[in-house]
């Protein structure tokens, strides 16, 4: 719908809305901010794709130094890999008939392709299938850090299930994942750090013990924007998960760095909304309500053409309102950029998602894996 913008000097403030943009310089800055802490510290990164679930994302992150990228769930992996990228771990667990198949197809097709194992039973599944194909599967071991979401408690039923991968005749047991997703907003940053240290202790913990056992890990991979900074203290991860910090919004924006330090990343995603109706002093309504935003925590923030003071509120399916209390006016057709207040569910509200640079929109990406969810 706004194609016809792409190029033009002054687009950016007459995009139809409400839209999905990023600010490209900010984006860029994140990638390259992230690039370089990593190989600070001594790890690798394998940005999460669930986050953008958008190719031309991915191989930026790719080009600024990712060794490859997650995916939640198989259609964003497929999606992927059609649009080239090869690279693959896909970090829940496959377990149907119809999506082992799907999972080895695209592990034929050339993708390097890693699943993640947390029951015995798929285990044997994974492997009875890929009989039938030439590839063999790479799997990781996914524990449980304590969330109790996907992945089994380290401990005896642990260990025996990675006897049982390793010792699999058509899988390549290549090692351990464990993402404490619990953790990442945990606003304090010293509460923080010791619940993510005391994860990642555990998970070398267990490494250990296999390497006693004769099983090696050439990989260990978790860890994500809320403990970029933690995690590669303890050794224990080889590759880190992160998404969101390419992004940002406001569930991240709220919790504390490092003491003295500057965040690092900042906001570059936003929707873009117009004023629709000004009929009240101190009150406009926008068209971006809460079929535009992700509302499973708090409300968007304002972040460019509103009021100072102003504070963003749902008013409806398709409506947004601003209040405010100084005395700035607002005109029909006036646009607003609101940061989300999670940025992984909102990219899945949108079909594309509009690149700005300074006033000009200089590209629209497609959102491939938006509705993959199986």
């Amino acid at each position: 719908m706004n194609r016809a913008l792409v190029g033009v000097a002054g687009s950016a403030a007459k995009l139809q809305t409400p839209a999905l943009v990023i600010d490209l310089v900010r984006f860029k800055n994140n990638l390259e901010t992230m690039s370089e802490h990593c190989q600070k510290v001594g790890i690798t990164l394998r940005p999460h794709a669930k986050t953008h679930k958008c190719a031309a994302v991915a191989k930026l992150q790719i080009e600024a130094g990712a060794s490859g990228i997650c995916c939640a769930k198989l259609g964003e992996a497929e999606a992927m890999q059609a649009a080239g990228i090869q690279d693959i771990l896909l970090t829940s667990p496959v377990v149907t008939a119809s999506g082992i198949d799907r999972l080895l197809r695209l592990n034929e097709r050339g993708a390097s392709v890693i699943a993640v194992v947390d029951n015995p039973l798929n285990g044997k599944a994974l492997n009875d299938a890929a009989r039938k194909f030439s590839a063999r599967l790479k799997v990781l071991l996914d524990l449980d850090p304590g969330l109790h979401r996907t992945g089994i408690e380290p401990g005896p039923s642990a260990m025996n299930l990675a006897q049982q991968l390793s010792e699999s005749t058509h899988l390549d047991f290549t090692g351990l994942q464990m993402y404490a997703g619990n953790l990442m907003h945990i606003a304090p940053f010293s509460d923080r750090r010791e619940q993510s240290i005391a994860v990642m202790e555990k998970l070398a913990d267990f490494r250990n013990e296999l390497k006693q056992l004769g099983i090696a890990c050439r990989i260990t991979s978790g860890g994500g924007t809320g403990t970029f900074d933690i995690d590669p203290e303890t050794g224990a991860l080889d590759e880190l998960q992160a998404g969101s910090y390419a992004f940002m919004d406001r569930q991240y924006n709220e919790i504390e760095t490092k003491q003295g330090e500057h965040p690092g990343f900042f906001t570059s995603l936003f929707v873009q909304t117009t004023v629709v109706s000004t009929s009240h002093d101190n009150l406009v309504t926008t068209d971006a309500g809460l079929k535009a935003f992700a509302t499973d925590d708090k409300t968007p923030q304002l972040h460019e053409g509103g009021p100072q003071d102003g504070r963003y509120f749902f008013f409806g399916d398709e409506h947004g309102g601003v209040r405010w209390r100084t005395s700035e006016v607002f005109a029909i057709g006036d646009w607003m950029r609101v940061i989300t207040p999670h940025c992984d569910p909102t990219f899945n509200l949108y079909d594309v998602v509009h690149v700005v640079d300074g006033d000009t929109l200089v590209d629209i990406w497609p959102i491939e894996g938006r509705g993959r969810s199986m």
